[in-house]
């Protein structure tokens, strides 16, 4: 009788040099995108939110005028188009922004980027309601213990020189979360017909038409400093462009589900840059609402469907 050889065991295919790069480009847009929460809190320390927006979303303008002719290509706009894109630009940045940018005038960076992470299940949330998709009572379930561990790190943060106000500071960036999500939602319809560089590009032209008045109202300075000329530029070009360059390059390589897996870590790394720039220390019963602000988040994106292919991340940040 004839031995039978044990069949070897299948080896897993090893990634390619472009998938490699992909995973390394995702990485980095995340170190950045939760850097930009510790630059942006420097800046709104020297001069007006509004300003800092505002110079911000020159910068981003200027930097998508010079690229484009090569990414118009993504441009097919269809009559009607406007009203939509109109009230995707009002959520964010416009909206969003406004929070965000007065919100980290009252509370830490750390704590305004851990809120980011209950982005994904007000989306999931807000399409039950709006788009009548299917949430499960897990999703719920998740939905409500993040919430609740929102709520208790605001209510249980100390008043210091970095969050002299949390739990205004946390609200205002909750409310940034709400255009974000409502950003997410009109997107959707749009993807089809402009790519993500086009719809980023459009934000930055509008965001910076809505807040014009809303700077020129604001008290300027006779002077800015270098460093914080340099935090707008760096949150201009690099974050607003370099970010999203990193981003959609990951995505011609890697499944949309392996990329937004990603932005999991936005959190992580806006609270590392925190505690290791700005000095920013969380208390113990912080860290507690934070351990239930990731089970909540966890038990609601367990085995939950990969977000649409084509829908760019919520500009954060």
């Amino acid at each position: 009788m004839a031995t039978r050889l044990p069949t070897p065991h299948a080896r897993p295919a090893l990634m390619t040099r472009n998938e490699l790069r992909s995973h390394s480009a995702l990485i980095l847009a995340m170190v950045l995108w939760g850097s930009s929460f510790v630059a942006l809190k420097v800046a709104v320390a020297e001069l007006s939110p509004m300003v800092v927006v505002l110079l911000r979303m020159v910068v981003g303008s200027v930097g998508f005028l010079v690229v484009w002719p090569w990414i118009r290509e993504g441009f097919r706009y269809r009559p009607g188009d406007w009203r939509i894109l109109g009230g995707m630009a009002l959520f964010e940045p416009c909206l969003y922004f406004v929070f965000e940018a007065n919100g980290l005038r009252y509370t830490s960076a750390g704590q305004a980027g851990l809120i980011t992470a209950i982005l994904p299940i007000m989306v999931a949330a807000a399409a039950a309601f709006f788009l009548a998709e299917p949430i499960s009572r897990r999703q719920w379930a998740g939905f409500i213990m993040a919430m609740i561990g929102v709520v208790w790190m605001s209510l249980s943060g100390n008043v210091s020189l970095q969050a002299p106000n949390p739990l205004l500071g946390n609200f205002l960036q909750l409310l940034a979360m709400v255009c974000a999500v409502g950003y997410t939602l009109l997107i959707k319809t749009l993807v089809s017909r402009y790519s993500a560089f086009v719809l980023t590009a459009l934000q930055c032209f509008i965001g910076a038409l809505f807040l014009l008045p809303l700077a020129l109202l604001s008290d300027w300075p006779q002077q800015i400093s270098l460093p914080v000329a340099g935090i707008i530029v760096y949150l201009g070009l690099v974050i607003t462009l370099g970010t999203y360059g990193l981003y959609n390059y990951a995505l011609t390589h890697l499944r949309a589900s392996v990329a937004a897996g990603y932005t999991n870590l936005l959190p992580a790394f806006a609270l590392l840059f925190a505690m290791l720039l700005l000095g920013e220390r969380l208390t113990t019963a912080q860290w507690l609402a934070i351990a239930v602000i990731v089970c909540g988040v966890v038990l609601s994106q367990w085995h939950s469907p990969p977000p649409a292919p084509e829908v760019p991340p919520a500009a954060t940040g």
